[in-house]
């Protein structure tokens, strides 16, 4: 069974296009859960209006399916509550400057 822990390891790949930072380390992973071998996922955007939404969901829904054969990953854009700065991590807000 995938745990939690490969999942964010997993998810670590799925790069932001304009920001060059993982999602996980953005903050934009809320919530997952998994039973048996599906993973539901909830992850916000940096804007409601993210040209990049799309890509980014496809990309985390084929990083978490790879962990292990019929793993099987349902992802839903929640936008509640709004993503802030202050959910990245130490290391993200190095790489975009922001202290």
């Amino acid at each position: 069974m995938v745990t939690h822990e490969q999942v964010l390891e997993s998810l670590k790949q799925v790069i932001d296009p304009e920001l060059f930072v993982n999602v996980v380390d953005l903050g934009l992973i809320y919530k997952i859960d998994i039973e048996d071998k599906k993973v539901s996922l909830d992850m916000t955007m940096t804007s409601p209006a993210c040209p990049a939404g799309p890509q980014l969901v496809a990309q985390a829904k084929k990083a978490i399916e790879s962990l292990e054969e019929g793993t099987q990953a349902n992802i839903q854009i929640v936008l509640t509550p709004p993503w802030t700065p202050d959910r990245m991590t130490e290391s993200a807000r190095d790489h975009l400057g922001i202290f």
